[in-house]
C-alpha cells in the first residue's frame, strides 16, 4: 500500500470562532509498516517525537480504520485496535504510533470553541478514556471524509459545514459507545469473525447465509445482530470494503478498470461500475481522473 496523504490546517476567523466550533486541521495517512511516523509534514505544535510527546492546545479525533498501535497518556498506555477513535483533550500530554508491524490507516480532525468545550466538560466523552471502540463504521467514515474534502476544497462557508460535520462525528460516536451491548457476547466474537472473513476476502462473492451457517448462527440472528454492530448489513458491510479497495486500486495503480473487477471478483465491468457509481457517485474513469488531476494540482 503506497504511503497516500493528506492533511491542511486551517485559519479560522472570528465569525467562525464565534460559531462556537471551528477546525484548526484535518487529514488522512496511510501509514505502511515500518514506516516513520508521524510523518514530517506537521508544523511545530503539532509534530511530535515518541520521546518527548506532545501537549495540544485543542481537540483532535483520530480514526483508526486498519491497522494497529498504542496511544500513552502521562498515566496510561492503551491499545489501539482497527475501529479505535483516539480522542485528544487540550492540554494533556500524550504520544501514539502504529505497530511497526502494521501501520495503521487514520482519519483526524482537530477543533475548538466554546461548543466543544461545553460538550466534553459536560462529561458525554469520559476523560479517562482517550481510545474508543466504535468498530468499522461507514457513515462515520463518510463524515470524516466528507469533512476532509471541505477543508481542502476551502469554499466560503466551509468553517461552518465543517464544524456541523464535526458534532455529527461526535454524535455518532456517543450514540456507537452508548449502545456498545456485545462487549464480552458471544455474538460479538461471532461478528467480529465475519469482519475478517470479509477482509481476507474482498476478491470474492459470499453466500451469507452458508457464512452464516459456518459461524453456527441462524442467519436472521446473525443479520440483525451483525447490522446493530456495525451500522450496515453483512452484504454492505463486505461490497463497502470491496470499493474501497478499488478506491485504492484505483489510485495506486495503473491497472485497466476490467483488471480490478476481476480481482475483486465482480461478475463483470460492467456490473462492477455500476455499484462502484452508485456507492460513490463517480464511475471509476471518473474517479481516477479525478484523483489524478488533484494530484497534478497538489
Amino acid at each position: 500500500m503506497p504511503n497516500e496523504s493528506f492533511v491542511k490546517y486551517t485559519n479560522a476567523g472570528p465569525l467562525d470562532k464565534e460559531w462556537g466550533l471551528y477546525l484548526t486541521v484535518a487529514g488522512y495517512a496511510q501509514i505502511p509498516p515500518a514506516d516513520v511516523y508521524p510523518p514530517r509534514i506537521h508544523p511545530s505544535g503539532y509534530y511530535f517525537t515518541w520521546e518527548k510527546g506532545r501537549i495540544l492546545q485543542e481537540y483532535q479525533i483520530n480514526y483508526i480504520t486498519e491497522g494497529s498501535g498504542v496511544l500513552e497518556t502521562s498515566t496510561s498506555q492503551f491499545q489501539v485496535v482497527p475501529g479505535s477513535m483516539i480522542i485528544i483533550r487540550p492540554g494533556i500530554w500524550h504520544r501514539y504510533k502504529p505497530d511497526p508491524n502494521t501501520g495503521w490507516n487514520e482519519h483526524y480532525i482537530g477543533f475548538n470553541g466554546d461548543f466543544c468545550q461545553n460538550l466534553f466538560n459536560e462529561g458525554f466523552f469520559q476523560a479517562g478514556k482517550p481510545v474508543l471502540y466504535v468498530g468499522f463504521q461507514e457513515s462515520l467514515l463518510n463524515l470524516f471524509f466528507e469533512t476532509i474534502q471541505q477543508v481542502k476544497d476551502e469554499k466560503t462557508g466551509h468553517q461552518q459545514v465543517a464544524s456541523a460535520n464535526t458534532i455529527l462525528i461526535l454524535s455518532k460516536i456517543l450514540s456507537v459507545v452508548r449502545n456498545q451491548e456485545f462487549a464480552g457476547k458471544t455474538i460479538e466474537r461471532t461478528i467480529r469473525k465475519a469482519c475478517l472473513y470479509f477482509r481476507e476476502n474482498l476478491n470474492a462473492s459470499i453466500n451469507m447465509e452458508e457464512l452464516a451457517a459456518e459461524l453456527h448462527v441462524g442467519y436472521s440472528y446473525f443479520r440483525q445482530m451483525f447490522r446493530r454492530y456495525t451500522g450496515i448489513s453483512p452484504t454492505q458491510y463486505h461490497l463497502s470494503l470491496r470499493i474501497q479497495k478499488a478506491k485504492d486500486l484505483l489510485i495506486s495503480t495503473n491497472k485497466s478498470f476490467k483488471e480490478i473487477a476481476i480481482d475483486l471478483g465482480f461478475e463483470s465491468y460492467f456490473y462492477f461500475s455500476r455499484i462502484f457509481k452508485d456507492k460513490t457517485g463517480k464511475s471509476p474513469m471518473d474517479f481516477r481522473k479525478e484523483h489524478q488531476q488533484t494530484r497534478r494540482q497538489e
